[in-house]
């Protein structure tokens, strides 16, 4: 007989060169029926989908800055409005709530009066003198002149110089019998005698001139680069279409560099309320030069009076918001216009 022939079947097989998937499986739906849970973390990555890679990364680097911020700012800035609530008045603590008791208090008394007087006098005085005098130096650097760096650097010298040592060169100047006195005196104005600091009246406007003489380099520095950021093409129409010098600044240089002067009257408007070493050092007769930093100093530190000087403090952070929650919105307004 014959050998009989075997078949052997097996079933097809995919070609090598095929990638196999995986089966969906619902995740969804457990088996039982019962719904899964969703993966972890899901919740997070919904609601904040952008805290990935980058941003997560940024966030983390930044994370203690934030955490310091937040307690050694925002947190005593805080503690320092509790204080003014309370009775802390000796040099033992003493955190019995009175309410409004020492703003009240700090209203009533005739030495907040000056004050706030002395505080309008020399915001007034200082702001515009470093405004208009910055202005005025950085449109004459302005005109491309022979030796522009030396004479910068000799112009924003004095804003490296500090307060207590500028303080102290100014008090010798104005000394009544000495200083610019005497040098009016000696050029044959024998009329020219004022008390400066010393003056009961004037004696808060008499310190900006030292303040002012400080800090106009900088706000030059300020306007400086706005006029540089000026376009040479915007000048050059202007004066194409007939534009004299005069109308030239006034339509076109001064309304361009307008966020420049918002951004001065801030720094200067803040450096108004918080001024301190300038006055300690010239200070003049009784309240004539008291200003709220010095006010707020002698409460705390000198007669241990700690919520009357909180309450102080507070007041000044409350002036310095009606400055820069302005410029914040014009900002954003800029940005978003």
């Amino acid at each position: 007989m014959s050998p009989r022939l075997r078949v052997s079947w097996s079933p097809p097989q995919p070609p090598k060169d095929s990638v196999s998937r995986p089966v969906a499986v619902d995740t969804q739906v457990r088996s039982g029926g019962q719904p899964a849970a969703p993966p972890k973390g899901s919740w997070f990555r919904r609601h904040f989908p952008w805290f990935r890679g980058d941003m997560r990364t940024a966030f983390l680097v930044l994370l203690p800055s934030i955490i310091l911020v937040a307690i050694f700012i925002y947190g005593f800035i805080l503690w320092t409005g509790y204080i003014s609530l309370v009775d802390w008045k000796t040099a033992v603590e003493n955190y019995d709530w009175v309410g409004l008791k020492n703003w009240k208090n700090l209203f009533s008394m005739e030495r907040f009066r000056w004050n706030m007087r002395n505080l309008v006098i020399y915001g007034a005085g200082f702001m515009s003198q470093c405004i208009l005098f910055g202005f005025l130096l950085a449109v004459l650097l302005n005109q491309n002149v022979k030796g522009e760096n030396i004479f910068r650097s000799i112009i924003l010298l004095p804003f490296a110089v500090s307060a207590i040592v500028t303080g102290v060169a100014w008090r010798w100047l104005m000394q009544p019998t000495t200083g610019v006195n005497l040098l009016f005196q000696k050029l044959g104005l024998e009329g020219f005698d004022f008390a400066w600091a010393s003056d009961i009246t004037w004696g808060a406007l008499a310190i900006t001139i030292a303040s002012a003489w400080q800090f106009t380099g900088y706000i030059m520095a300020l306007y400086l680069a706005g006029l540089r950021g000026i376009s040479d093409e915007v000048v050059e129409a202007a004066r194409v279409d007939g534009a004299g010098t005069w109308q030239l600044y006034r339509h076109i240089v001064i309304p361009l560099v307008m966020p420049v002067t918002f951004s001065a009257i801030v720094l200067t408007g803040m450096g108004s309320i918080r001024v301190f070493d300038m006055v300690t050092v010239l200070r003049g007769p009784s309240f004539s030069t008291d200003m709220l930093a010095f006010h707020m100093y002698q409460s705390t530190f000198g007669l241990y009076r700690t919520s009357l000087g909180a309450a102080i403090g507070f007041l000044m952070l409350l002036l310095s918001l009606f400055l820069v929650v302005p410029y914040l919105r014009g900002t954003r307004f800029e940005e978003g216009g």
